[in-house]
């Protein structure tokens, strides 16, 4: 089954991250309702993963490395845990075992339009840290590629870089949180 197409819930939250009801996927991002998501940076050594976004929103930016929901399954929402996991074997094919440490670093807020589609990104996003074993390859379905770049002076890197960044990623390097 196309995972863009399956009918999933969020959660939705209010500024507080409090849940307050559960959402459709897309119509949570059609209305610009606000609902919580994750951000996975992945290292491996001194080296950060960007990922080259494929997907209906914010399609064709750079992400640290990944982004995607906690959703519910059977009325019950995925912990932080299993949504990461399930992100990490969807868009990196990255397995438990191959994780060395995960870390959360913070929440953050932010709204944004896309310019290329009807979507909003409207989010509390939980922002996590993960260091893997292995240089991972980002799954094709999901990325149009991959950068290597190194955690030292990670700004002035990814500027050199001259890629368009997603909302989310502009904020995270903002509150310096890596």
């Amino acid at each position: 089954m196309d995972y863009y197409k399956a009918i999933q819930y969020l959660s939705v939250v209010d500024r507080e991250d409090n849940i307050i009801g559960k959402m459709e996927k897309w119509e949570a991002h059609k209305k610009g309702i606000l609902h919580r998501a994750y951000t996975a940076i992945l290292q491996y050594k001194d080296t950060i993963i960007l990922q080259h976004r494929k997907h209906p929103v914010f399609d064709g930016v750079y992400d640290l490395s990944f982004s995607s929901h906690q959703i519910y399954k059977d009325n019950s929402l995925q912990t932080n845990d299993e949504a990461l996991h399930e992100g990490l074997l969807r868009e990196w094919n990255i397995k438990e075992f191959e994780i060395r440490n995960l870390k959360f670093l913070n929440k953050i807020y932010y709204k944004a339009k896309d310019k290329k589609s009807e979507f909003f990104d409207h989010e509390i996003d939980y922002i996590f840290l993960i260091e893997v074993n292995l240089m991972p390859k980002a799954n094709l379905d999901y990325a149009y590629g991959q950068k290597m770049i190194n955690k030292k002076n990670l700004i002035s890197n990814i500027k050199k870089l001259k890629v368009s960044l997603a909302p989310w990623v502009e904020k995270i390097l903002e509150m310096k949180l890596i």
